[in-house]
């Protein structure tokens, strides 16, 4: 039951914008905890979708260069063993990306990844510009992550937008995109917390 009860604490597991009061890593941490995936540079947009209604409930943005992070801005995802600092989550190994999935989705979100692959000099720039940004407000992930985009070269016609999904509409018009979609049954409770923190272990 202590176990449980653990989980329950260090995984975060509500899809949408929340003020972060979770203290952030110190920067030596965050240097130890870079981890750099095979895969080419790329940028993927993340939008939890809600599937009764089909408004946006949270956007999110990875970014694939000489490491790979997650934008969260205003994110709700917290684990003690996952290294954050101004919104970025770190050493997102592909057992933390499905975690994080995983813990988005359930009977009432799915989430909507729609990757595009960029050069190294592209990947780099949007790395810089996340990891400096610092923490946004609640309710504020959509605003803070398409003003990021526009800042990038070949991403400014995205515009800038309060509302998740729009930014997802505009995302899929870029050219090269690649959109999937992953559902969870689940209801978003100590289950989905234990399935997440296990496939963070991966």
């Amino acid at each position: 039951m202590r176990t449980l009860f653990t989980v329950i604490a260090l995984v975060g597991v509500l899809a949408g914008c929340s003020v972060d009061q979770s203290p952030d890593s110190p920067p030596d941490v965050v240097a130890r905890a870079a981890y750099r995936s095979s895969e080419p540079p790329s940028l993927t947009l993340m939008t939890m979708v809600n599937n009764r209604t089909g408004s946006g409930g949270h956007t999110a943005l990875m970014v694939n260069g000489s490491q790979r992070v997650i934008f969260d801005p205003a994110g709700s995802f917290r684990d003690a063993r996952l290294v954050e600092r101004g919104d970025v989550l770190y050493g997102v190994t592909p057992g933390w990306l499905q975690a994080y999935k995983s813990a988005h989705a359930r009977s009432t979100f799915h989430v909507v990844t729609q990757e595009i692959q960029v050069t190294p000099a592209v990947a780099e720039r949007a790395l810089q510009l996340v990891t400096t940004h610092g923490a946004v407000p609640g309710a504020f992930c959509a605003s803070a992550t398409s003003g990021i985009l526009g800042e990038i070269p070949s991403f400014q016609n995205v515009g800038s937008t309060f509302y998740p999904v729009k930014l997802q509409e505009r995302f899929e018009a870029l050219p090269g995109v690649t959109t999937t979609k992953y559902y969870e049954d689940d209801e978003g409770d100590v289950i989905d917390a234990l399935r997440a923190a296990e496939l963070a272990r991966q």
